[in-house]
């Protein structure tokens, strides 16, 4: 088993996976058949970054997510209003 790896998220320590199994584990049920067509679709060449960019989509990062959600929105009400 690989050696879990760590990022800080809203100041603390977490544990982020880099296995595919571990990854999987901790997406979300919905997002996991997505994962596993781009871990299946990756080429030797590209799956070390479909693998980053999941085992990052798996810490979850409440700040960041709202931050997203507040651009998607005025960003939405900027296009309704021209």
């Amino acid at each position: 088993m690989a050696e879990p790896l760590k990022t800080f998220v809203n100041g603390a320590e977490v544990e982020v996976p880099n296995s595919i199994p571990g990854i999987r584990a901790a997406l979300p049920e919905e997002r996991r058949p997505e994962f596993d067509r781009a871990v299946n679709e990756a080429g030797v060449h590209d799956i070390h970054a479909v693998m980053r960019h999941w085992m990052l989509e798996a810490v979850p990062d409440p700040e960041s997510e709202a931050l997203l959600e507040r651009l998607a929105a005025d960003e939405a009400e900027r296009r309704g209003a021209a």
